[in-house]
């Protein structure tokens, strides 16, 4: 080859550098262009359903076309994730995450058809919650410490509920059983409709689950709460303590969602949402509108939301390796 035609070559690339940026940009800044779809992989009437349609509603008003909720369920969450990785990278197909499907499916399923770390470019957290711990009225602890001696004294040990094996109640009682050094036998029910009725009845003797699910229960003073998971008291229930505050140190349990996009979706795109989640959810409509449904509004930056899933999946490998669960 002539330094002649090399010259030209380079110079040629170097032309066209300027114009694919020129063109990114232009892509991002007219972004979007055509409608944007979320793909929630649970089902209708959830709290990640009900949460992400509230932020979908002010996501089209601030940066216009239309953004349409598309429930995508199955397999834990697997299926709707599936879905998002294999669609085009270029901002007009969202997941609406959560903890199980970024942070702990991948250490319970023997197969998983998405890899949470190399598929996905993260974008924000949208909301977090947190759980309580709760018993039945007939059970005389007014505290977690009583409740702790009173389990030490049944000798067939105590027991608890939860929506399913694999879940965050589930995981969460298995890490208390494991931390506390109790005896506690878990009993899985087809979901919240079936677990609480049975706390209520005393068929179980706890649960360590979602506030949004029990808040209507604790407001009607159906059950006992002595103790929330949160790093702080939660502004709907100021009165109830912290794991902490009631002697269980290190034992903050969040659950939480996050909007990620397939792999290889524009930067500045990525950015653009992620910028404009983190102005709603400083709307005191908005963040009045998640706490009616029992959910902080928050937001991070993509980095930030990365390293969050990766220290979630750190914590909950190993609370799912002492539980000894298995999904196929």
């Amino acid at each position: 080859m002539t330094i002649q035609r090399r010259s030209l070559i380079k110079a040629g690339m170097g032309a066209a550098v300027p114009f694919m940026l020129s063109g990114a940009r232009a892509q991002e800044a007219n972004y979007p262009s055509a409608p944007v779809k979320i793909i929630v992989p649970f089902t209708a009437g959830g709290a990640a359903d009900l949460l992400t349609r509230r932020l979908a509603e002010r996501l089209q008003a601030r940066l216009g076309q239309t953004w349409t909720v598309e429930n995508r369920t199955g397999a834990g969450g697997n299926i709707g994730m599936e879905a998002v990785k294999n669609a085009t990278p270029d901002g007009l197909t969202i997941c609406s995450a959560t903890i199980g499907t970024l942070s702990i499916n991948q250490f319970l399923f023997a197969k998983m058809p998405y890899d949470p770390v190399a598929d996905y470019a993260y974008v924000s957290t949208i909301w977090e919650n947190c759980n309580v711990f709760v018993v039945p009225l007939s059970n005389p602890a007014r505290t977690v410490s009583e409740f702790l001696e009173w389990a030490r004294r049944k000798p067939q040990g105590v027991s608890f509920g939860s929506a399913g094996v694999g879940t965050t109640p589930h995981l969460a009682g298995e890490m208390f059983r494991h931390r506390m050094a109790i005896s506690a036998v878990h009993i899985p029910f087809r979901g919240a409709a079936q677990s609480m009725p049975a706390l209520m009845a005393g068929e179980t003797d706890f649960a360590i689950d979602n506030i949004a699910s029990y808040m209507p229960l604790i407001k009607t003073g159906k059950v006992k709460v002595l103790a929330i998971t949160a790093n702080s008291r939660w502004p709907t229930l100021p009165e109830i303590p912290t794991m902490a505050e009631a002697g269980i140190k290190d034992f903050i349990i969040t659950s939480w969602g996050a909007f990620v996009m397939p792999r290889g979706t524009p930067a500045g795109i990525v950015n653009k949402v992620s910028s404009a989640i983190a102005q709603i959810a400083q709307d005191p409509a908005v963040k009045e509108q998640f706490l009616a449904a029992g959910a902080l509004a928050v937001s991070s930056t993509p980095r930030e939301t990365e390293a969050f899933a990766e220290r979630e999946r750190v914590k909950w490998k190993e609370v799912i390796r002492v539980a000894g669960v298995q999904m196929q």
